[in-house]
């Protein structure tokens, strides 16, 4: 349990746990932030009793960006070890091996919308504000902005906010496919979970497999994607679930079968 992120339970899915940013008032990620927040990751990677995670930074906000008055002062040297760090830390996030949904409410700016992008959905509030400021600094995104966000919504639109460093309603955030549902701000957590519920008491393995091949594939070539896939796939024809699942549909029909995770 870090001192501003915690893991927790959700009371009402056990299988969900919840990423919980908690730094007064604005969610600002901190060096430490950033530390806990790979902890987080690699704790709830590990928990086989975790079948998803959420993401969130409570009812106000999201995430308002990294902490300028730690990066200020700071010269090259020094940013050059610190950005290995920021997004070490990011990456633990995008390989949670399980799935992954942002809740996301108020702002998610800058880094908090980078670690936004680390999730697999993001859910938003009908008022929140996404966007990568960054440019206004003289700077530019640090922590996979540049590269995640092209990927998810195209590198046209992706330039427009990074360089103009200009903020998305939720409204355009659904519109370029930055989110991917939108609802009333009083929604957002309980939507992000029910849709990380969804995965629980599925075929665990199956699910690390696919999010595996998929992310690995889209940072390569297609041939080399279909050998990542064709890898996967094959083994997962050692797993428990496979034989529960095909036998199941044999004997009973599609969706009906009682996956163990293993």
């Amino acid at each position: 349990m870090g001192e501003f992120v915690r893991v927790e339970t959700d009371a009402e899915q056990p299988a969900v746990a919840v990423i919980r940013l908690d730094r007064p008032r604005m969610n600002v990620l901190s060096f430490q932030v950033q530390r806990e927040i790979a902890e987080a990751a690699a704790r709830v990677g590990a928990d086989p009793e975790v079948a998803a995670v959420v993401l969130y930074g409570g009812e106000r906000v999201f995430a308002a960006g990294a902490d300028v008055t730690e990066m200020a002062d700071l010269g090259y040297a020094a940013m050059a070890e610190r950005s290995r760090t920021i997004q070490d830390c990011f990456n633990a996030v995008a390989r949670i091996p399980k799935p992954v949904v942002a809740a996301i409410t108020g702002y998610a700016l800058g880094g908090g919308c980078e670690l936004a992008l680390c999730a697999d959905f993001r859910v938003a509030a009908d008022d929140a504000r996404l966007g990568q400021p960054e440019i206004q600094l003289g700077i530019i995104p640090g922590a996979g902005g540049t590269q995640r966000l092209p990927r998810l919504i195209g590198p046209a639109k992706a330039k427009d906010l990074i360089y103009t460093g200009r903020h998305v309603d939720a409204a355009e955030a659904l519109r370029i496919g930055l989110v991917d549902r939108v609802v009333p701000a009083a929604d957002v957590y309980r939507t992000a979970v029910a849709m990380a519920a969804r995965y629980a008491g599925g075929p665990a393995v199956a699910l690390r497999a696919a999010k595996q091949a998929i992310d690995a594939g889209l940072e390569t070539d297609l041939e080399t994607g279909l050998e990542i896939e064709r890898l996967q796939f094959s083994a997962l024809f050692a797993t428990e679930d496979q034989k529960i699942g095909m036998r199941s549909f044999m004997e009973h029909g599609p969706g009906k079968a009682e996956f163990t995770g293993r």
